[in-house]
């Protein structure tokens, strides 16, 4: 059967435009996502738990071989250390992101998407999306100027009363630092702290799968999802794109279309690019791909925001319990500017975890998770490993290319530190300590039996004496550098900085929109891949920035406005 449009990656852009598409009883639409299906009736319960921490790192629902530089990868030194592979949890299930992400909610700044125009993005400014992130949600709290009530994604903030201790003392510092307390996190951008916005109702995660893909859209005739389906290269008729070639549950076969989508994400879709020839000539020539199109930017200038974590023990008075109402780990976030003379408001995040991970151990830590709300390190790159369909790229996210985003994260975990030791949270925390998201840390966050068990164990004996907590802590858990040595030596505390600053899983940009005279657009501003006919992008990938927030809201806006741009052209 031929399709009017074959959308490839069912994450959140691809339910999106699936959903939008198919509404037009006469397009069929076909949708092929590789890992597993979410249908409403038999959502796995990991997913729909409120708290995220079972599904984000339960490698059913992950590309288990995905692994990638987060430091500076040096290309004129080739004598230089490389730095070591991370593993990069990028979602392998329908919803994608959405199906497996901590359910932040939030939208980014005005002057995010008046950069995106003012980058080549026409038509993309802050007046041109506000109409799409409300057509989005259907917020449960507030309806003013800033909300949409008629969404597919509900939209909810947990009220003070149901915040856990930790989660309080932590709001009590930020009230003491001088900030002030924000209802919404989505009405008007300024800095303050707030409670975290979710896309969540009657405490169960809504993904992009479940609000968009529901039992009604699953029954429309002109809608076919193909789960289990791996994309393994795009059919050309010349510079045309008629097809994709997948393999369903093992079986490869061809699949016909007048237009095919890319919605694999900021790492997947260049790399579906340049297995078809589009992209740099150099490396296309290097890995013996035929050019079809010279696309100079596919696969460069990927973006995440940079990231460090303080963390502490939380008494056990102050922690999270599974009777808590909301669950929720993340309740209060914090929004501030860090007055660097170029920057914007509202350029720095924090948000207080009041749990760590889904393991007994993970219950007896807190964090203060900082990113770079607007990052300027935009060097990163993903290219090709091999030619091999089923080989994961080289993914480079070079974070902390630029100094000033350095220079912020080391400001902002002395002013984190400041409020660690302040009244409100030295009440309930001790033990301080600087967290690195490394590969121990990943092993026991694997959900599993063996974890299970030896994270009670540990518990037990955190609980223990102070002495002994302290002495675990700094000989099992600190990974190089202590609290007291980052806080006395700024040389030690950049060298943490370097050595700890990860992304937080936003990856973008890799294949940005842009005006027909920038060298470096990969699609142009209704999605449509230069150099070629029948192709367009639709993810994160296409951002011309990352944006002050976490980016599943915005990639569900870019699919709403996107979708709306290709009916209209017929």
């Amino acid at each position: 059967m031929d399709y009017d449009t074959i959308i490839v990656g069912g994450g959140s852009a691809g339910s999106v435009l699936a959903n939008r598409l198919s509404a037009r009883s006469a397009h069929r639409v076909l949708l092929l996502e590789a890992g597993q299906d979410t249908p409403p009736d038999n959502v796995p319960k990991e997913i729909s738990d409120t708290y995220p921490g079972t599904a984000y790192f339960d490698p059913r629902f992950h590309w288990t071989d995905l692994k990638v530089h987060t430091q500076i990868v040096s290309h004129n030194n080739p004598d230089a250390e490389r730095p070591p592979l991370r593993k990069y949890e990028q979602a392998r299930v329908l919803g994608g992101g959405s199906s497996i992400n901590g359910q932040m909610a939030n939208r980014g700044a005005p002057t995010d998407y008046d950069e995106w125009e003012a980058r080549g993005a026409e038509g993309w400014s802050w007046k041109n999306v506000l109409p799409y992130f409300k057509k989005v949600e259907r917020d449960l709290d507030f309806e003013d100027e800033w909300h949409g009530k008629e969404g597919r994604i509900p939209v909810r903030r947990i009220p003070q009363q149901h915040w856990n201790a930790h989660a309080k003392a932590a709001a009590a510092a930020f009230e003491l630092a001088g900030f002030k307390y924000l209802p919404d996190q989505n009405g008007e951008f300024t800095d303050g702290y707030f409670p975290v916005t979710i896309s969540n109702a009657e405490e169960k995660r809504v993904s992009a799968a479940l609000g968009y893909l529901d039992a009604a859209t699953r029954a429309r005739r002109n809608l076919t999802i193909s789960t289990n389906t791996q994309a393994k290269s795009l059919v050309f008729e010349g510079t045309r794109c008629v097809g994709v070639v997948a393999v369903v549950d093992g079986q490869e076969q061809e699949f016909r279309a007048k237009e095919v989508i890319l919605s694999c994400g900021a790492i997947h879709s260049p790399a579906h690019l340049l297995r078809a020839g589009i992209g740099p000539v150099g490396h296309l020539r290097d890995m013996g791909i035929p050019v079809l199109a010279a696309v100079e930017g596919v696969g460069q200038r990927l973006m995440d925001h940079p990231s460090i974590s303080l963390s502490s023990f939380i008494r056990r008075s102050a922690r999270m319990r599974d009777s808590d109402p909301s669950r929720r780990h993340i309740l209060v976030g914090l929004r501030y500017s860090s007055n660097l003379p170029e920057a914007p408001k509202g350029d720095m995040f924090v948000a207080v975890a009041s749990k760590s991970a889904w393991h007994a151990v993970g219950v007896q830590i807190a964090s203060m998770l900082a990113f770079v709300n607007k990052t300027y390190s935009e060097t990163g790159q993903v290219r090709l490993a091999s030619r091999d369909w089923r080989s994961e790229p080289v993914v480079e996210f070079n974070l902390l290319s630029d100094r000033r985003d350095l220079d912020r994260l080391m400001n902002c975990f002395k002013m984190m530190a400041a409020m660690q030791m302040s009244p409100p949270l030295a009440a309930v925390t001790t033990d301080p300590f600087p967290a690195s998201y490394s590969d121990k840390v990943r092993q026991i966050g694997v959900v599993n039996e063996k974890n299970r068990w030896l994270t009670r164990a540990i518990a037990t004996m955190l609980d223990g004496p102070q002495a002994l907590r302290s002495w675990l802590i700094d000989r099992y858990v600190v990974e190089g550098f202590t609290f007291q040595q980052v806080m006395q030596d700024d040389e030690a505390l950049e060298a943490f900085i370097r050595k700890a600053t990860i992304g937080v899983w936003h990856a973008s940009c890799s294949c940005r929109m842009g005006r027909e005279d920038d060298p470096m657009a990969v699609v142009d501003t209704s999605s449509r891949v230069r150099g070629v006919a029948g192709l367009r992008v639709v993810d994160a990938s296409i951002f011309p920035v990352v944006p002050c927030a976490n980016t599943n809201f915005p990639v569900l806006m870019t699919a709403e406005k996107m979708a709306d741009t290709i009916l209209a052209e017929g």
